[in-house]
């Protein structure tokens, strides 16, 4: 099966390129990152600069020319395609009160740095005491809660800056 990919160099130039294509190439290694490499009776000098293996971005110099490539899978397209990027994660600015309870400890303040998994808080709800701890490293933004108080569930605690 020929698979086919994406290629897209200096986020301006985008085209399709098979696998079976890279036969018709032949190039010889020179180091682990310089090839000699010839293409349709035609040499070319190629290294490898930087790459991200999981951002499939390379830094490719040829003939002394540097090139910014990323390379897409069928995969990666169809995941772009459903509003999803790879490796990305949501990052979550905001606490708010997943139930209806009573603010027991309030352990930060405006301003204040922390760390992920830091506690922020103690909610208790159904006679029971449930911890919030930091989704990440930021900084508080602002505090919509004081310890003693009884909060609505959806009411926003905690902001991060």
């Amino acid at each position: 099966m020929d698979i086919n990919y994406k290629v897209t160099v200096n986020n301006t130039t985008s085209y399709n390129s098979k696998a079976s294509e890279a036969n018709e190439i032949d190039a010889v290694e020179i180091t682990p990152s310089q090839f000699h490499v010839l293409k349709a009776s035609q040499p070319y000098t190629a290294e490898i600069v930087s790459s991200d293996f999981l951002a499939k971005t390379y830094g490719v110099k040829v003939n002394g020319n540097l090139y910014n490539v990323s390379i897409a899978t069928p995969l990666d397209s169809l995941i772009k395609e459903m509003g999803f990027e790879v490796g990305a994660s949501k990052q979550v600015n905001v606490i708010k009160a997943p139930m209806p309870g009573l603010i027991l400890e309030m352990s930060v303040s405006v301003g204040q740095e922390v760390k992920e998994n830091d506690c922020l808080l103690i909610l208790e709800a159904m006679k029971m005491e449930n911890s919030f701890l930091s989704p990440r490293a930021g900084i508080i933004k602002s505090i919509s809660a004081k310890k003693g108080d009884a909060v609505e569930k959806g009411q926003l605690l905690i902001e991060f800056e």
